[in-house]
């Protein structure tokens, strides 16, 4: 853990009305996790601030970012600008594996504490409905054929501020670099019809399309 600690790349500076600011990729740390959840919260609605859709302004975060972290943080990568984070990128090197975990280890405590049916009035949104209601389905992901060749999959957050200057790409290129340590095969995310200026993003990163979903796409790149 202490190499982990102290491992970090790149530094980007940027000089901004004359005072210059640093951002620096490191591993999440254990007391990254709050970060996280207000980072997911913050870019949950296609990119855009959610936080007006959720009453319960954590519950975004428990399901897509942080048991990633307690799955394989090795995978878990923070996004720093001055020292507070702004972004992170997070994966699992094996997809049914964690979904595995996911269906018997984190999922269950989620569905005691967002029992069904949840009362309409404890949320903001139908989306925060849906949520909870997706707490409560088995992920089953790994029956989907793209899985075999693109077994890796992530979520990447980035506030708006720090967007366009690098960071995304270098964020995707350290995680890259780990999956590549690992021999896997490919990686997966899934990007909603909306988020526009992210389905570029993954493009100029070599994602292509390898399904389409209601919500909007799944995007697969070869490692």
């Amino acid at each position: 853990m202490a190499d982990n600690y102290e491992y970090s790349t790149p530094v980007l500076r940027h000089n901004e009305g004359g005072v210059q600011s640093s951002v620096i990729i490191r591993p999440a740390h254990g007391c990254d996790l709050p970060y996280l959840y207000a980072l997911c919260l913050k870019t949950a609605d296609a990119g855009a601030d959610a936080s007006r859709l959720f009453c319960d302004p954590l519950l975004i975060g428990q399901y897509y970012a942080a048991p990633y972290f307690f799955y394989d943080s090795a995978l878990c990568f923070v996004l720093t600008a001055d020292q507070e984070p702004a972004g992170y990128i997070v994966a699992t090197a094996d997809t049914p594996a964690f979904n595995e975990w996911m269906n018997r280890v984190w999922l269950p405590p989620l569905r005691l504490r967002y029992p069904l049916p949840y009362p309409p009035e404890r949320t903001n949104s139908p989306t925060e409905l849906g949520l909870v209601s997706l707490l409560h389905q088995p992920l089953e992901e790994s029956e989907h054929s793209f899985v075999s060749a693109y077994p890796a999959h992530l979520h990447i957050d980035i506030l708006p501020a720090q967007q366009g200057r690098g960071q995304g790409r270098a964020l995707m290129e350290r995680l890259t670099e780990a999956l590549q340590e690992r021999n896997v095969a490919g990686v997966h995310l899934g990007v909603s019809k909306r988020n526009t200026g992210a389905a570029a993003f993954y493009a100029r990163m070599g994602f292509q399309l390898v399904q389409e979903e209601n919500w909007g796409f799944i995007l697969g790149k070869k490692l």
